[in-house]
């Protein structure tokens, strides 16, 4: 990583990511503990400027690898900025899709969604090292993200992918089959919440093509964002706490006014005395 790093990261060991629930804490030098949590977001999907401008707030960076969005050029230029700012960069997932930007539900054989993400791992991690970095996590993105929650076909593929690529790779995911295919397969899995999106009653995401399904009011997303780290909940629209237990906060590059947004949110968790912290 680049010799600059962003000033809210304290020091100490990785988490342990076998239990995928687990919430981190971190020592802040006078023996207390402090809740731990890491600022993610999707990069490289076409908004340089807007990616520019994102890197120094976060912690972890998931570039896009070619299939949804992004190309060799774009790879590179996520891994340089990454690497500037210390910031970790896992490989962003999904199906062959560049028309519906990953995400249209394909129903594809689990031995093309296997090589569909084994070839992204191996061109994400092929510019990374050319740029003296290394890919330490993988995030499934659009409809593959959410069909590895329940098919367990589609799960088994992307795990075996990464097990065969590189087994110390971490899965950054929800609670469902992928989750529970990965522990099992010894793949250290971190479980991420969603501060800018809507959850239902059940845990899940509201649909993008919902009303009210992303949060764009910065105080909003803030709070959301410092409930999860801090009580490990979040308001779903029927305004019910629901349990999500997030080691690592998403925030979406591609949501209106994102900058601000994700701004906000590391000023209210750091007020709130949250260690914002990788996980890998």
């Amino acid at each position: 990583m680049g010799a600059e790093r962003n000033d809210s990261l304290d020091g100490g060991e990785p988490t342990d990511h076998r239990d995928s629930t687990a919430r981190a804490s971190r020592s802040d030098g006078s023996g207390r503990t402090r809740v731990a949590v890491d600022l993610n977001a999707d990069l490289g999907e076409g908004a340089p400027d807007a990616d520019a401008a994102l890197y120094p707030l976060l912690t972890s960076a998931n570039v896009a690898c070619g299939f949804h969005a992004g190309d060799g050029a774009t790879m590179r230029a996520a891994c340089v900025a990454a690497s500037a700012h210390s910031v970790t960069i896992g490989a962003h997932v999904s199906y062959l899709d560049r028309e519906g930007f990953g995400r249209r539900d394909l129903d594809l054989a689990p031995n093309a969604v296997r090589d569909q993400v084994a070839a992204q791992l191996a061109g994400l991690a092929e510019v990374a090292a050319a740029c003296g970095v290394g890919v330490r996590y993988v995030k499934a993105h659009g409809a593959l993200y959410h069909r590895i929650v329940d098919d367990s076909a589609h799960a088994a593929a992307l795990v075996q992918a990464m097990h065969e690529h590189d087994p110390t790779l971490c899965l950054l995911t929800v609670p469902g089959e992928a989750a529970r295919l990965a522990v099992e397969a010894n793949i250290g899995v971190v479980t991420e919440g969603f501060a800018d999106r809507a959850y239902r009653s059940d845990g899940r995401l509201v649909g993008r093509a919902e009303p009210g399904a992303v949060i764009t009011d910065p105080a909003a997303v803030a709070g959301r964002a410092v409930s999860l780290a801090i009580d490990g909940v979040v308001r779903t629209v029927d305004g019910a706490p629901v349990a999500v237990g997030a080691r690592s906060i998403c925030v979406h590059g591609d949501t209106p006014g994102a900058t601000a947004i994700t701004r906000a949110v590391r000023t209210a968790l750091r007020d709130a005395g949250v260690c914002i912290a990788p996980f890998a």
